[in-house]
């Protein structure tokens, strides 16, 4: 069976409420056999809702009261000028794999009586209340997605169609005090390859551990960096490396080769020998951290056309926003070794070494502005997420 393309889009409550770790972890752990391929943030205008109401019937909903309720509901919450006055910023993901329309809806839930245990993503995050007599008195569907494979079709081509411009890196929809604004901040986070290894709870859990900041995520692409990408992006460690590092050569030279030789080396001789070794050793700990970063090694590359293909490896790239956020993200992030990382911090729960530790946050706004463009996350970029929906529409 041929695989499809189906979407989540998390609700602008549940951004609000910092709810999207969580809903992110049950997505992927519950539907482990679809592979997470797209991640874009939206602000819909008003004519992207009234197209997205005009896919809606009967068979998005179990009764006339629900669909009427779900209509109402795009328009109290997700215009821009919505009802609510909320801020209509919303999470785009796009799953692929086969019967992904299907399997995305089943572990969503249906708006009942019975979704209200947590057995799906609505029975947990939305709610669906009634009074008696009739009417609904509350309703929040936590997510959209496409219930059948036709409507999926026709809410895939309206997200292609206002990708660019209602979607992409929302910084200038957050409102903030004027005494704020001064150090207002966006900063850039990736979750790295480890928390895609297997399918599993991870990357949302670790969403959830920086939703504790009280920052607004603006921005959201899934990632494949290419060495040329990766070579870029940690450029300035490579600099550091050759003496931040030659205490590695020196530890290997004192404990490996001194045994060996069969006779003590003085500090200042294994201090020499380091300097001698220092590079190479930079350059090898370098690529280290590209192939895991891309899963390509440097050496493996044959061309300037190879160094800039998107590599193997997968990562979720973030952008928070808000006062002090690169601090904030920082401070839950934790130091880079997990071992040296404060309980309840991301490398401390989540990271296994100094190379696999959960996540990279830039350490400046200059570095995140430095960072983002590198990554495609500067705001500019053509939407990413286009070539994937096109090519599924296409073959449907």
């Amino acid at each position: 069976m041929a695989k499809e393309l189906a979407y989540a889009f998390i609700t602008p409550y549940n951004l609000i409420k910092s709810r999207t770790g969580g809903i992110i972890a049950r997505l992927l752990a519950r539907a482990e056999s679809l592979e997470l391929v797209g991640a874009r943030m939206y602000a819909p205008s008003d004519a992207m809702i009234e197209e997205y109401k005009g896919t809606l019937d009967e068979k998005e909903a179990e009764t006339p009261e629900i669909l009427k309720s779900l209509k109402t509901y795009l328009d109290d919450n997700l215009r821009p000028n919505n009802r609510r006055g909320i801020i209509n910023r919303g999470l785009l993901l796009l799953f692929e794999g086969e019967n992904a329309v299907e399997i995305l809806h089943r572990v969503t839930g249906t708006f009942s009586w019975s979704s209200r245990h947590g057995d799906t993503i609505r029975g947990t995050y939305g709610d669906y209340l009634t009074v008696e007599g009739g009417g609904t008195y509350y309703f929040e569907p936590g997510l959209l997605v496409g219930v059948t494979r036709k409507a999926c079709r026709k809410q895939l081509e309206i997200f292609a169609k206002y990708a660019a411009s209602d979607g992409g890196v929302l910084e200038n929809i957050i409102p903030f005090e004027e005494n704020e604004k001064p150090r207002v901040q966006t900063t850039l986070v990736i979750l790295k390859p480890e928390n895609f290894n297997k399918p599993s709870a991870r990357p949302g859990n670790i969403i959830d551990v920086f939703s504790r900041t009280g920052l607004y995520i603006v921005g959201a692409k899934i990632l494949h960096m290419s060495v040329a990408q990766a070579r870029e992006f940690y450029g300035p460690l490579r600099r550091e490396f050759p003496e931040r590092l030659k205490f590695l050569v020196e530890k290997k030279i004192r404990e490996e080769l001194a045994p060996k030789l069969g006779f003590n080396i003085s500090p200042a001789k294994i201090s020499q020998m380091a300097d001698v070794l220092k590079e190479d050793n930079a350059e090898y700990e370098f690529n280290k951290i590209v192939e895991f970063m891309t899963g390509c090694h440097p050496a493996s590359i044959k061309s300037r056309a190879e160094e800039n293909m998107p590599g193997p490896a997968k990562c979720l790239a973030l952008l928070y926003r808000g006062v002090d956020a690169v601090a904030k993200i920082r401070e839950v992030l934790g130091p880079t070794d997990p071992k040296k990382a404060g309980g309840g911090t991301v490398r401390s729960d989540y990271g296994a070494d100094l190379m696999k530790n959960g996540a990279h946050a830039s350490d400046s706004p200059e570095n995140a502005l430095r960072e983002r463009k590198i990554i495609g996350l500067a705001g500019n970029e053509p939407p990413d997420i286009l070539p994937i929906i096109r090519h599924h529409l296409t073959e449907i």
